[in-house]
């Protein structure tokens, strides 16, 4: 976003940057293909449920609108610098090296476009040979949305890459892609003999380039994948495109933009804030009180915004003022701020528990049932860890609230209360899809939110559901490229060759389990959630299911290995998104956290080694 996000997460760390005058028609497009997907989805669920008349047309329609949302939103990420990238190293380089790094990869992010855009065109062409099922139309009419966001994406990279930036740094630039070419070029034998060898020169260590000289890791991963297909393989760049379209345009992903709006309709109307005042005004008496109110808070928030930063940025002005009075250091704070975000990221609506599930084939009911008790588990080993810090706690002048203000603080937040149950209770019973219930969840939010917490003006409405296009454009950009890159790696045999030699090391699956721990522990700091899942899911989850490991229980120590390393520093972006939050300087919360993180791997561990915790309740 401007310049890092959170998937599960999703938001800014500064407020979005207003996009470019001419890109306005654009956002107003966007926004309404936003609205006419959820009033599609709603319309079918009451159709459904309601009238038990299913009307067939409207998953065609929504499918259609999903992805021409995903290019236009990716397209508009691009022109309000809200794509995620790593700026860790190129901030540390001086300004005009720093200058011509982000020249040189908003050129090579062009080039990217430009290779993509015949493909893309010829993609579209090709759907127009099949019609859909209930409308009887050309597919060309849904995938036109790819030529068209590829050309946009590259006219707006061009742009930004050119704007502002010397001459010489854009002759540097174009010589140093030209030069890097023609190189790659001419090693094609060399590259064509040495098989396998190719996916760490391409798919690990181009893309490692790429990611320190902060380009966005949705190009990343494009890029990567199409140096391998180009100089190492036969493999026509047409495919790609295919694979990308397959990658961020399933019928499960129309949850992802909706739980997105979810997240900025809490932060809008203050829901998250009654949840955290009626907390405070049950358990603010007792010693660790207020820890034990963060983490609660963060437990039932993130049940509705399903956004770590969203949930981090509800919870701590409410509670750090209290916390500081009572004696605790501010470090210690956003150590538990952190944790206690990573902690909730299995509670639904989990964005990172959808894609999982679409891209692994796991059942998105049974990771909701699951992520409930797996974020108990996790709930309880901080809680201990906080009740043994705060035992020096001052708490002289601390009163139990009065049963008044409980009272009062419970009838502000019960409508908020609730919303989390249903979508956990509608999901995980089988009444709903997960992208029905997030229809529904935003339109009681919404209600409930002009009712009973203050409203949210047109303007604001308008400019929420812009936002919401162009983070939901860069998750399924993200999601298109790793799926490319995925696929790429499965054709190799690679995934075949790690099912092998896994199955032959002692231990069995729990030697694997501390493999895939390493893994994501790793991925997680590095790549964030989203990605990290669709590029491994499809290799990791079949060796797992060869172990005969649980689909769900795989899942959820993925999901907690992945978001412990993305609270870790010193890369974890999570961790440097707390410390912003809560206006405290890495140095000293980097030394705070670690027993916090520490605690997170004993509850891991026990989620690896107990398939019990995950499983119990399916």
């Amino acid at each position: 976003m401007s310049e890092e996000f959170l998937l599960g997460g999703l938001e800014t760390l500064e407020p979005p940057r207003a996009g470019s005058l001419w890109m306005r028609p654009f956002e107003a497009v966007a926004a309404c293909l936003l609205v006419v997907i959820i009033a599609l989805l709603f319309t079918g669920v009451v159709s459904r449920y309601v009238f038990s008349f299913p009307i067939i047309w409207v998953d065609e329609v929504a499918s259609i609108s999903f992805l021409w949302l995903a290019m236009l939103g990716a397209a508009l990420a691009i022109d309000r610098s809200e794509h995620l990238r790593l700026t860790l190293f190129v901030n540390l380089l001086p300004e005009q090296l720093r200058t011509l790094a982000e020249t040189f990869g908003m050129l090579l992010v062009a080039l990217f476009l430009a290779v993509m855009l015949r493909p893309a065109f010829e993609y579209a062409m090709e759907e127009s040979f099949i019609t859909s099922a209930a409308l009887n139309i050309p597919m060309s009419w849904r995938a036109s949305a790819l030529p068209v966001g590829v050309g946009l994406m590259l006219v707006l990279a061009l742009y930004r890459g050119l704007r502002g930036a010397s001459l010489p740094h854009v002759a540097v630039s174009v010589v140093a892609i030209a030069a890097a070419t023609g190189l790659l070029w001419l090693l094609i034998p060399g590259f064509k003999e040495i098989g396998n060898w190719n996916i760490p020169i391409f798919l690990v260590g181009f893309v490692a380039f790429f990611l320190v000289i902060g380009i966005p890791i949705a190009f990343c991963f494009g890029l990567g994948t199409l140096a391998f297909l180009t100089f190492s393989t036969s493999v026509p760049i047409f495919v790609m495109i295919g694979r990308m379209d397959e990658g961020m345009s399933s019928i499960v992903l129309l949850s992802v933009p909706i739980f997105v709006l979810l997240g900025c309709i809490l932060d809008a109307t203050g829901m998250g804030k009654a949840i955290v005042e009626f907390l405070a005004s049950l358990l603010g008496h007792v010693r660790a009180g207020m820890s034990y109110v963060l983490l609660g808070s963060l437990f039932l928030v993130s049940g509705i915004s399903g956004s770590k930063v969203s949930d981090m940025a509800t919870v701590a002005p409410a509670l750090f003022p209290e916390m500081k009075r009572r004696g605790h250091k501010p470090p210690e704070m956003i150590a538990l701020l952190a944790t206690g975000a990573a902690m909730a990221e299995t509670v639904p609506p989990s964005i990172v528990l959808i894609v999982l599930g679409s891209a692994a084939g796991v059942s998105i009911a049974g990771l909701f049932t699951s992520g409930f008790a797996i974020a108990m588990v996790l709930l309880l080993v901080l809680a201990v860890l906080a009740r043994w810090k705060s035992r020096r706690e001052a708490m002289e002048g601390v009163r139990r609230a009065p049963l008044s203000v409980i009272k009062k603080t419970l009838l502000v937040a019960a409508p908020a209360l609730i919303l989390p149950f249903i979508i956990r209770t509608a999901v995980g019973e089988g009444i709903a899809t997960a992208t029905e219930v997030s229809t529904i969840a935003v339109l009681y939010a919404l209600i409930i939110g002009m009712v009973l917490y203050g409203g949210i003006s047109r303007g604001r409405l308008y400019t929420m559901f812009v936002e919401t296009a162009a983070l939901s454009g860069a998750i399924l950009m993200i999601l298109g490229a790793a799926s490319a890159m995925a696929w790429a790696l499965t054709q190799t045999g690679f995934a075949a060759q790690l099912v092998q030699s896994v199955q032959g090391l002692p231990g069995g699956w729990l030697s694997f389990m501390g493999v895939t721990i390493l893994i994501f522990l790793v991925l997680g700091c590095v790549l964030e959630g989203l990605p990290a899942i669709v590029l491994m899911a499809p290799i990791m989850f079949p060796v797992a299911r060869s172990l005969g490991i649980h689909d769900v229980h795989y899942a959820m120590v993925v999901v907690t290995a992945m978001n412990i390393g993305l609270m870790t520093p010193p890369i974890g972006i999570g961790f440097y998104i707390a410390c912003k939050i809560g206006n405290v300087s890495p140095d000293e919360a980097m030394r705070a956290i670690w027993p916090y993180i520490g605690a997170l791997l004993i509850g891991l561990l026990l989620i690896a080694a107990v398939p019990f915790f995950s499983t119990a309740f399916l």
